[in-house]
């Protein structure tokens, strides 16, 4: 069975990246959370799509990335990196990389994860520090998916996270090859839920994870 990841938790339900957010895909049954974290203002490791401007204060309603696992306690977390060079905020050297991994260490592996960043440099960083901790390549439709999974397959990563509409039987066949998993963003549509599956990834990124769970498991 495909399994369904809460995008930004069940965030057509509850205001995204949010502790509710997250309680309510687990509410719905899915098998994890997708959050994306970055470094807040406060020099803290925040979980938020968008940067916060510099010195501004971290809203109650932003949880840190440990309040964010303790929530998500027993689902499967896909913690995405936010790290881009046109991005406010960007992090050359890393840090931010080299923070989720001590984090992850001082919980003492009670976390299940997958860390994954369009920033290839991002992903590499992790397994360079925590080659056990699962890494994968986010990539945007315009990326070629083929030139992904070469990456992925010679930089070591476990995991290929293409957009939806670039996926192809191909791809998905290749990557199985290579001991590659898919997993696919975003992705909300009953007939397009169906035709994912169909292409045999292994795990789908929704913001409506019980609506896709009850396609799914039609």
């Amino acid at each position: 069975m495909i399994s369904v990841i809460a995008h930004r938790g069940a965030s057509a339900d509850r205001p995204e990246n949010t502790l509710e957010a997250f309680a309510e895909a687990a509410r719905q049954g899915a098998d994890g959370v997708e959050l994306d974290v970055r470094r807040g203002p406060d020099g803290g490791l925040v979980v938020r799509h968008d940067p916060l401007p510099p010195g501004a204060a971290v809203p109650a309603s932003v949880p840190s990335l440990a309040a964010a696992l303790d929530a998500c306690r027993g689902l499967l977390v896909n913690v995405e990196v936010k790290n881009l060079p046109h991005e406010p905020g960007w992090d050359p050297e890393e840090t931010v990389a080299a923070e989720v991994v001590a984090l992850l260490r001082a919980r003492g592996g009670v976390d299940r994860v997958v860390v994954s960043s369009f920033s290839l440099a991002t992903v590499d960083a992790v397994r360079a520090a925590a080659p056990g901790v699962p890494t994968g390549l986010l990539t945007p439709a315009w990326f070629e998916p083929q030139a992904a999974l070469a990456l992925v397959v010679e930089r070591g990563h476990g995991a290929v996270h293409p957009y939806h509409e670039a996926l192809t039987p191909e791809l998905v066949a290749a990557a199985h090859e290579a001991g590659v998993s898919v997993t696919t963003w975003t992705v909300d549509e009953a007939g397009r839920l169906r035709e994912v599956a169909a292409l045999g990834v292994d795990a789908v990124i929704t913001n409506r994870p019980g609506f896709a769970r009850a396609v799914l498991s039609a």
